[in-house]
């Protein structure tokens, strides 16, 4: 006994020695992410734990969930505890020792549409409707194949799929312990969202994304540098020449950012630039964050901050399970932390595919649709604004048309405008984005099949 207790001894000191430096890293994702699942999408903590955080190094952790102040903490092996507190209104976030979970918070004004028209205007689905112009059989063998796990080691996970065509739902499906209702965090989806309200911004308020970012984000240290030259385009083009590492393996920018910092919106604007703005693409997180830190710069109180992405989108298209979460300062996590049904995911989908038109309301201009989807050069034509594009067919089977809402772990809102349709698939499989293109050109390219022209 004595020797197997040495023995278990020894294999936590290894552990910790060699991951130690990860430890915030692997708490703090084990407690944000029970934390909005529990409190937020009601998920069955036995499940959570043997899968959304049952993956490598996360693993590791043991959670403890206070149901009663809903605060979730998480460690290893009892090392570097990390604190998940969850709010109504604006979700779970990883918290600090100075952070007062007491406080009274503000909570954005929700308006939730309770109409009885069908969907995707309200939440009623209507009588089945057949399409001449669909093959049936090739559609249902479509679907049945994105959940088959015929695709090893790496397995899709597929937890949701849902195909919208001429806006009826043509395929539902769900993995077991989850349905309609179910909510599905879009990791980096929210990016996508983000440059949405952005879209709204421009029409509501003539705001313009050409000027410099430092014309009303005041307090970046820019003013004297070239970094004075970025706009707010850059940011949402990905080519603002700051630096950058988006690498979730270890200690990086981006992991630092979610798991350690208050205030999301300051990592990216305190590096330095390391090309001229407009001239180099780098992938980040931080930028988006950025983003979020502009949209708020243009509202007079943190109210109408907060407001702003439901009243000018998220609430007017019916998105009633949408939950934007929010950092310790109340910024809003453009980055990652968006989750919605299945169902509103599509709808935000079909908003694109409308070039913002909503039954018969224009939420963002017919232009701003237009430009999200059109790539930067400087991406290799595969990013367009918070949207990944397939111009250049990289999904070889899918409409070069298409552009997507691409989260980690397989989260995506395709949307083909020359097939009039939208494809949301949400998952847990472990490939990264351009690992996982085969999964996702079989996907859209069996559904694109199924449907003639």
């Amino acid at each position: 006994m004595k020797i197997v207790l040495l023995l278990v001894l020894l294999l936590v000191i290894v552990v910790g020695y060699l991951h130690y430096p990860k430890l915030n890293m692997i708490s703090g994702y084990a407690a944000k992410n029970m934390a909005t699942n529990v409190f937020y999408a009601n998920r069955p903590i036995d499940s959570i734990n043997t899968y959304d955080n049952g993956v490598p190094l996360i693993k590791l952790a043991k959670t403890k969930v206070d149901s009663k102040n809903k605060i979730v903490n998480s460690s290893v092996f009892g090392m570097l505890e990390r604190k998940a507190f969850y709010r109504e209104g604006l979700g779970a976030v990883l918290i600090d020792d100075d952070y007062n979970t007491e406080q009274k918070f503000i909570q954005p004004k929700r308006s939730k549409i309770d109409n009885k028209l069908p969907f995707p205007y309200g939440d009623i689905l209507p009588k089945d409707s057949l399409f001449s112009t669909i093959d049936y059989d090739k559609l249902n063998t479509a679907i049945s194949n994105a959940f088959l796990e015929n695709h090893r080691p790496n397995l899709k996970n597929t937890r949701a799929l849902l195909v919208v065509y001429k806006d009826q739902i043509i395929a539902e499906k769900y993995a077991e312990g989850f349905d309609e209702n179910s909510k599905f965090l879009g990791w980096s989806m929210a990016k996508s969202l983000l440059a949405a309200v952005f879209g709204t911004l421009e029409k509501e308020k003539n705001f313009d994304i050409h000027q410099p970012v430092i014309a009303t984000l005041k307090n970046t240290g820019w003013e004297n540098d070239e970094r004075a030259q970025i706009t707010t385009h850059h940011l949402l083009k990905m080519v603002s020449g700051l630096d950058w590492e988006e690498d979730y393996t270890k200690i990086s920018d981006v992991t630092k950012m979610l798991f350690l910092d208050r205030d999301m919106t300051k990592s990216q604007a305190l590096k330095k630039a390391s090309h001229k703005a407009g001239t180099n693409f780098i992938y980040s997180s931080g930028t988006t964050n950025l983003l979020s830190g502009v949209l708020r710069a243009q509202f007079k109180t943190y109210q109408e901050y907060l407001d702003f992405p439901y009243t000018s989108l998220i609430d007017k298209i019916g998105m009633n399970s949408m939950l934007f979460e929010t950092d310790m300062e109340g910024n809003y996590v453009g980055s990652s932390y968006a989750w919605a049904t299945a169902r509103d995911w599509a709808k935000f989908g079909l908003l694109f595919l409308h070039e913002g038109n909503w039954n018969g309301e224009q939420i963002f201009n017919k232009t701003w649709a237009q430009y999200t989807a059109t790539p930067t050069k400087e991406s290799a034509n595969e990013y367009g604004a918070q949207f990944w594009t397939n111009t250049d067919g990289f999904l070889p089977d899918a409409p070069r048309d298409m552009y997507y809402a691409d989260g980690y772990h397989g989260q995506r809102v395709f949307i083909i405008p020359s097939k009039e349709l939208v494809i949301v698939r949400t998952g847990l499989t472990h490939k990264g984005r351009t690992d996982s293109y085969d999964i996702m050109n079989k996907l859209v390219g069996d559904v694109v099949s199924a449907i003639k022209d």
